[in-house]
């Protein structure tokens, strides 16, 4: 790995950084203290801070030399509510709060890589860090959007990054187009006609008209949607009734539909539609589904993407600029910026080891050995996109 110097110098800081942020996390639209730390660090380094796009999001701007272009550096703040089981020194303080996705080591990466480059100036244009609220549930980017991020700080392009356990540290991946894929939620109700359990003939029955439905849906799948773009929908609530002898009246499902194309989210929907019309008719009870777009598909512009590839290959050697990772079907709010402007969303190695827990586990941590590779990444990044002349 080829980690610029001056930041392995500060690496125990960096970490104690890292870890101080791990231990107080907060909740989305909660990071009074995380956005307090961020602006406190920015500040000290000379960069000009401002605060209050979706309640506790933060912005550094870093302007260098004469050029007009900007670009846009994103991390994110918020923690997830999880109860945390490791033991270390460092573990959350908080009970029922978490850094169990790494967004500490976001946070950290980025400030490292913003102190480094107002240090040095060795770039041309202005660069938007961007600290975002509110990842992990109703989309913190899609309200620093509508608050006005773009209008305010309108960067040419904007990037993001996310640690990605199972990858070895020291190797990223960089895809071109679909990183990630949308997060639609749906509820269906059932509105039959309860009875006795031992007379079933003198109602309607919707918890055999929900068992059936469960079953069709799974042909949105399977028939619905073309077998090359890949789909998934997932029944993950039924609740019915509440007594052994008694047809309910009514049985609510809920669940989740993924995809990489809003194409195929409006198939989904769509056919999702008719089942449930069909199911409702054939066993004469009252189908309504409740279908809500959420995170749409988390998608890099080719040519930042290519960009990202070789920035990275200079940095860590071209069989470590992995490009054949395939997309995952979790959703990320950084589609929202990807919507607005070019860029790119890249996955950083977390390990293997102990280090490379899965993400949303009681038992994750980010690995503390990448973060001044990650930060090295911004870095050179800047230094490519915007180089002096």
């Amino acid at each position: 790995m080829s980690v610029i110097d001056r930041l392995h110098q500060k690496r125990e800081r960096l970490i104690a950084l890292r870890h101080e942020l791990h231990a107080h996390p907060e909740l989305s639209f909660e990071e009074a203290r995380t956005s307090e730390l961020v602006a406190r660090t920015l500040s000290a380094a000379g960069i000009e801070v401002h605060r209050g796009l979706a309640g506790t999001g933060v912005i550094g701007l870093l302007k260098c030399g004469d050029s007009p272009r900007m670009i846009g550096l994103r991390a994110d703040m918020d923690a997830l509510p999880i109860q945390e089981q490791n033991l270390f020194p460092h573990r959350s303080k908080h009970d029922g709060k978490m850094h169990a996705c790494g967004h500490d080591g976001h946070t950290a990466m980025l400030l490292a890589a913003a102190e480094h480059l107002a240090e040095t100036k060795s770039f041309d244009g202005s660069v938007a860090f961007i600290f975002q609220p509110a990842e992990e549930t109703v989309g913190g980017a899609r309200v620093m959007i509508e608050e006005g991020l773009f209008e305010r700080f309108p960067v040419e392009r904007v990037f993001g990054m996310h640690n990605w356990p199972g990858l070895p540290a020291g190797q990223f991946a960089i895809h071109s187009g679909p990183v990630m894929a949308c997060a639609d939620q749906f509820d269906i109700t059932l509105r039959g006609h309860g009875a006795h359990a031992a007379m079933p003939h003198q109602g309607f029955d919707p918890v055999v008209a929900g068992a059936a439905l469960v079953q069709a849906l799974q042909g949105v799948v399977s028939r619905n949607v073309d077998p090359l773009d890949a789909v998934v929908l997932s029944i993950t609530r039924f609740q019915a009734g509440e007594a052994y002898n008694v047809i309910p009246d009514v049985v609510t499902l809920g669940g989740t539909v993924r995809a990489f194309r809003p194409e195929v989210q409006d198939q989904a929907e769509a056919a999702m539609e008719r089942i449930c019309a069909g199911i409702g008719a054939a066993h004469g009870v009252q189908v309504a589904l409740d279908y809500r777009r959420g995170y749409p598909p988390t998608v890099n512009t080719t040519a930042e993407a290519e960009t990202c590839r070789r920035v990275i290959a200079q940095l860590v050697g071209e069989p470590n600029a992995r490009t054949d990772l395939r997309p995952s079907m979790g959703a990320e709010d950084f589609a929202y910026m990807l919507k607005e402007k070019p860029g790119c969303y890249v996955w950083i190695g977390n390990g293997l080891g102990e280090g490379g827990c899965m993400l949303h586990n009681p038992h994750y941590d980010f690995n503390d050995d990448i973060l001044t590779l990650g930060a090295s990444y911004w870095v050179r990044l800047v230094e490519h996109l915007l180089a002096k002349a």
